[in-house]
């Protein structure tokens, strides 16, 4: 852990609340900000690049990475592991840029536990029906795994309620982004 001027903002919430699309949108509101870029060793997806969208890595790299302890956070995720490269946060936490990561309540959970001012916002739905509705709209999953992405949904969103400070509901992109941008540079937490 490297103590600097830099501040830690973790973004999570369920599969398919447009966690993604806040995450960049906030980026383009703030000065000094790193949006972190997670390593993972699912599949990648059309249009996905390596380095800008993730880190991808198969299994056994990925647990050579965990092995060398080389991420500040990790979890298995919908049978992938997702995790935190620590260097790269590290090194924007020492250039004093808040650093953004968009994690699972999992990896939350665990930055928490060692960054515990970090500021903590979980991104709901404004309606189960809309997530159901923006799951199936990625066109990503197919029914099985949309199912076991809702039944998550709730456990995550339980789990939510007892590490994270601010839940944003994200209704309407432009107000969820300016309500998490004013989160953000708030000085209380």
């Amino acid at each position: 852990m490297v103590s600097s001027g830099g501040k830690i903002v973790v973004i999570s919430g369920p599969s398919g609340v447009g966690k993604s699309t806040i995450c960049r949108e906030v980026v383009k509101k703030l000065d000094k900000v790193y949006l972190s870029i997670s390593a993972t060793t699912r599949p990648k997806a059309p249009g996905e690049v390596e380095g800008r969208d993730y880190f991808f890595l198969t299994p056994e790299q990925f647990l050579e990475e965990v092995k060398a302890g080389n991420f500040i956070e990790y979890a298995k995720v919908f049978g992938h592991y997702y995790g935190t490269p620590k260097d790269k946060v590290e090194q924007a936490m020492a250039e004093g840029k808040t650093v953004i990561l968009e994690i699972d309540v999992q990896g939350g959970e665990q930055i928490k536990r060692m960054y515990p001012n970090a500021k903590m916002i979980f991104i709901l739905p404004p309606r189960q029906a809309d997530l159901v509705r923006r799951i199936n709209d990625r066109g990503r999953d197919n029914l099985p795994d949309v199912q076991k992405r809702l039944a998550v949904a709730g456990t995550e969103i339980a789990a939510a309620w007892q590490c994270y400070k601010h839940m944003v509901i994200n209704d309407k992109l432009e107000q969820a982004v300016e309500e998490i941008v004013q989160i953000i540079k708030s000085p209380e937490d």
